[in-house]
Formats: structure tokens, C-alpha cells, sequence
């Protein structure tokens, strides 16, 4: 039986990893948007792809990750793979890895500090209305 992608399940996913509230989502897309309406669009199964677009670009991760992403086939491929006493598995795994870690690490904080800085605009805003 083939299980099909919750993109509104990923969507709510992806926005809770980035700590970025509902409200917050909703502001960042526009006018047209509240947090009722993004609680609904959470429960969609399906979403238009114009707005997976448009939370992409808010959330700034690729819409390809909403329409793919099943965490239960995730979860069956980390078990699979690590749950096995045989630890050759383990051992075959690459630990080197192929990007600088030292840069992705910056990127990382670049990113988290850009996100900080955007909630305390947004809040700064909400505060002059």
C-alpha cells in the first residue's frame, strides 16, 4: 500500500524546526493570511503549489522537501539501517565528510542569526502598529 505525502504535515514540520510560530508565517506571506488559516492549511494533505511556493521562499527550504518528505519512510530506513547487530553496515558508512565543516557551520549561524533578527523586526513592527 502506498502511503502518500502529508505536505501540510511537513509544512507545520519544517516551520516548528525553524522555531518560527504561526503568526509569524502568516505575517511573512501577507495580508491575505492569519494563523487560523495556516492551522488549516497544516491539516491539508495537498497544498496548491503557487503557496508551497510562497512558504518556500518564506521559509527559505526548496518546496521539493514539502512534497517529498515522509517521516515514516525516514524512520524505517534509520532503523534498518542502524538497528541491526551487524556493524558492518555502521562501518561502512563515510564519516569524512565532502563540504567544510567549518563553513557550513557559519552558514548555520549566519542563518539562525538572519532568523533572530527577522523575529525581532517583525516583533519591533507589531509593536509600532
Amino acid at each position: 500500500m502506498e502511503q502518500k505525502i502529508h505536505q501540510g504535515r511537513n509544512v507545520k514540520r519544517f516551520r516548528e524546526m525553524l522555531g518560527i510560530k504561526q503568526e509569524a508565517l502568516a505575517y511573512d506571506l501577507g495580508i491575505d493570511w492569519n494563523q487560523k488559516k495556516i492551522s488549516m492549511l497544516e491539516q491539508k494533505e495537498v497544498i496548491d503549489s503557487s503557496i508551497l511556493s510562497q512558504i518556500s521562499s518564506s521559509l527559505k527550504i526548496p518546496v521539493e522537501a514539502f512534497q517529498n518528505f515522509d517521516e515514516e519512510q525516514a524512520v524505517n530506513i534509520i532503523s534498518n539501517t542502524f538497528t541491526s547487530n551487524d556493524t558492518s553496515t555502521i562501518n561502512a558508512i563515510n564519516v569524512q565528510p565532502t563540504f567544510n565543516t567549518v563553513d557550513k557551520m557559519v552558514e548555520l549561524y549566519e542563518r539562525l542569526l538572519q532568523a533572530e533578527k527577522d523575529k525581532v523586526a517583525y516583533l519591533e513592527k507589531l509593536l509600532n502598529i
